[in-house]
């Protein structure tokens, strides 16, 4: 025996394989992000780009994402296509159904930015992100089965990032710092507004 003795640790090569040792946050997102389940509703064109990437060819179920059709069930929202200043509202009132953790992925140039109607139409919102808070954007119009499926990853990949016990920002949209509570009120000093 010529070289350094290899270093063991305390339980290097202790236990049998199939074990598996990780903190509760590698787990729990883990599990999350292998079971995302999206809320089934497309406003314009780019829904069905959403249902083929569910469809056959690109299957979904391999990455544990499956379509619901009840807010109260999902964990995703996938806002598919032109949001209207009177759809706007449904699709926070939707998103508030939502359980925590709650994620949000805007598909197409008309979820993000307002797409080709913004600057002719007046009912055209200017990004969903004015409504709520949008995690992963999808560019395109429509955007391709692939790339909904890759905005999908990335997804995964900001999921099992999270911590836990942290609780995510209570946000008004795109107004950051904007509280939901009331929160800044309280701080205030009495007498000025």
């Amino acid at each position: 025996m010529n070289g350094p003795e290899p270093v063991r640790g305390l339980i290097h090569n202790r236990f049998d394989d199939g074990l598996v040792v990780a903190s509760a946050d590698q787990l729990i997102n883990w599990s999350r992000k292998n079971s995302i389940w999206f809320m089934t509703f497309g406003l314009a064109c780019c829904a069905i780009e959403m249902m083929a990437t569910g469809a056959s060819r690109y299957d979904l179920d391999r990455f544990g994402i499956m379509p619901r059709g009840t807010p109260r069930q999902s964990d995703l929202m996938i806002v598919a296509g032109t949001v209207t200043l009177k759809m706007a509202t449904r699709v926070k009132r939707l998103y508030e159904q939502m359980p925590e953790p709650k994620y949000v992925l805007s598909m197409g140039s008309c979820a993000n930015n307002g797409g080709p109607y913004w600057r002719h139409g007046y009912h055209v919102l200017k990004g969903v992100d004015e409504v709520v808070p949008v995690d992963v954007y999808v560019p395109g119009c429509p955007p391709r089965p692939e790339a909904l499926l890759y905005g999908l990853l990335k997804l995964q990949e900001k999921i099992q990032e999270d911590r836990v016990l942290r609780k995510r920002g209570l946000t008004v949209g795109s107004l950051a710092g904007a509280t939901l509570d009331g929160a800044a009120d309280v701080a205030r000093p009495l007498g000025k507004k």
